[in-house]
């Protein structure tokens, strides 16, 4: 958006020095370490961060287990501070699954990096909650339920700030009385911690082309139901994960189910979004996975008490695109740090929000504004992030290419001790991805369609009841915010060649094709209130023809405790 447009809403406009959009762990850290710089030279630096959740944690889900090596730098204190890291991790497990039997594999003769001793099960939303706590008693303002809708530039092209608080804009695209046409929130320096695939943030990689000469992103779908588990079946402290069945070979992903100390349980499953058959329903293999014997029995007894889903991102190496461009940078998982062998990735978020804050407030110290912050793309390419990511490069593309036994188990195993052995070398080289998760989708007829079992309401459920349990909430009144590029797509290109797969990969039911009785007239409908921003359909819609962009602030999930 230009500043003439910009004026014909008459907005406010606030100046800062760091405007900082997303309070996740890489949003938090960066504003956090720019006070602690501040304070450490004697100085004041003004620094916003805006929240599209209505509170801060609200959209945050995660497994969760953290490597506290973020935390260790940010805050050495922060068991004294209070920090919500009540469950170290005392055991773990990995297996592979078959459709009636477990097969365990060794843990400890995994390398020590990919072993979980010394981190700590967590719910995210509550250690952003409590970062919250810290940066705010440092001076920061944090303003949630405020959606970042449009990025401002100024006349060379940098981006100089985003709008914010745009409300009361009917489904009909005209204003209603509470309308309000936003704030105009203005920085030095403007930080990206949207998480995955954020909406500005995709602008921002085509608008600077961050992305040319990396390979393309590739994601997962996280889905998660915490549940009070039975007392006699508690294992405090226990991390397992499994992977194979449900899913065939050539599909990638597994569970985790991390016990806390208080009783519950974070039980999830992940398939990676570059899976061919469209058929697939990655919410019908995560229930699914909880008929297995092993499974059912754990829960037997217990009860689900929330609910959730999210992309990850699992590119990794190849698919770090470039961090700061003129006015802003990338930091945590809008540009997609997660180690996918670890299944972890909110350490690292920590730690490039910290990198990002510090060039920041350095060029802020320097009297500079809307140029590149170099020294974080230095500071990357210097850091424990860039070598932890470069170990396992290979990883997710070899898992892609040789299915999970081969690939993962095998090959992966093999990269995997070998850059232990000889940090950085592999006998693979760099194996790029090729393909986007939308491009991997093939034409609905040539695959079978999988099997589900019909929800029985105790263990298993039907989506649009578990999306209740994830108190989801939209203003009703307002402009879809799932956006087609062109709206007969859906049922002439993806309804006839992949069988509308929206129907299947979106973990809440928004997307349904409905016909008249006979079958006839298929029409698409989208039922955006459901909608738990996951971004799933930004990615693996087969003809890119959805936009996901942001609803009022204060839309979407509420998650307690994930």
């Amino acid at each position: 958006m230009d500043d003439g447009e910009a004026d014909a809403f008459e907005r406010e406009s606030m100046e800062f020095d760091v405007v900082i959009v997303g309070a996740g762990p890489a949003g938090l850290s960066a504003a956090i370490r720019l006070k602690q710089r501040a304070e450490e030279t004697g100085t004041e630096i003004n620094v916003v961060v805006v929240e599209k959740g209505s509170e801060v944690g609200a959209h945050i889900l995660s497994g969760a287990v953290l490597d506290p090596i973020g935390l260790n730098r940010l805050f050495p204190d922060w068991k004294e501070r209070g920090a919500p890291l009540d469950t170290p991790v005392r055991s773990e497990s990995i297996a592979v699954m078959g459709p009636a039997g477990v097969l365990p594999l060794p843990a400890f003769m995994l390398p020590a990096a990919e072993q979980n001793h010394g981190n700590y099960i967590v719910s995210m939303g509550n250690v952003c909650r409590w970062l919250a706590e810290q940066a705010e008693a440092m001076g920061v303002e944090i303003y949630p339920g405020m959606a970042a809708s449009e990025c401002l530039f100024d006349e060379d092209g940098a981006l100089k700030g985003v709008v914010v608080g745009r409300v009361g804009v009917g489904r009909d695209g005209e204003q209603k009385p509470s309308f309000e046409p936003g704030i105009d929130l203005v920085g030095k320096y403007v930080l990206i911690a949207e998480g995955v695939r954020g909406s500005l943030a995709k602008q921002l990689i085509a608008r600077y082309a961050l992305d040319d000469g990396c390979e393309p992103q590739k994601f997962g779908i996280g889905i998660k139901e915490l549940w009070e588990i039975a007392p006699e079946k508690r294992r405090p402290g226990h991390v397992g994960h499994t992977f194979g069945w449900p899913l065939d070979n050539s599909t990638g992903g597994g569970s985790f189910i991390y016990h806390y100390d208080d009783g519950t349980a974070a039980v999830g499953f992940v398939v990676h979004l570059n899976y061919a058959n469209p058929h697939i329903y990655p919410y019908g293999e995560f229930q699914k996975f909880k008929t297995h014997p092993a499974i059912a029995d754990l829960l037997e007894g217990g009860k689900r008490i929330a609910y959730g889903a999210r992309a990850i991102t699992e590119g990794g190496f190849q698919s770090v695109p470039k961090l700061a461009f003129p006015g802003g940078a990338l930091i945590g998982c809008a540009a997609g740090f997660v180690n996918v062998p670890r299944i972890k990735g909110n350490h690292n978020a920590m730690l490039t929000g910290m990198m990002a804050g510090e060039a920041a407030f350095d060029a802020v110290a320097e009297g500079r504004a809307q140029d590149t912050l170099d020294a974080y793309e230095v500071a990357y390419e210097a850091s424990s992030v860039r070598k932890e990511l470069m170990k396992v490069r290979n990883f997710k593309p070899l898992w892609s290419r040789f299915g999970t036994m081969f690939g993962a188990v095998v090959l992966g195993g093999v990269e995997i001790w070998t850059n232990t052995i000889m940090p950085g070398f592999s006998f693979f080289g760099t194996i790029g991805h090729g393909k986007t998760d939308a491009e991997a989708t093939e034409p609905a007829e040539r695959h079978r369609r999988p099997v589900y079992p019909k929800p029985d309401g105790v263990t298993t459920f039907d989506r649009l009841t578990n999306v209740s349990y994830s108190a989801t909430n939209h203003e009703e009144d307002q402009p879809v915010h799932l956006q087609l590029k062109d709206a007969s797509i859906p049922v002439s290109v993806n309804l006839s060649t992949y069988d509308e797969p929206a129907q299947r990969y979106c973990p809440a039911g928004v997307y349904e094709v409905l016909s008249d009785d006979d079958g006839s007239n298929p029409r698409f409908q989208i039922n955006a209130q459901n909608c738990v921003h996951c971004k799933t359909c930004d990615i693996k819609d087969p003809s890119q023809n959805i936009v996901w962009a942001v609803p009022e602030g204060g839309g979407g999930p509420n998650y307690p405790n994930m």
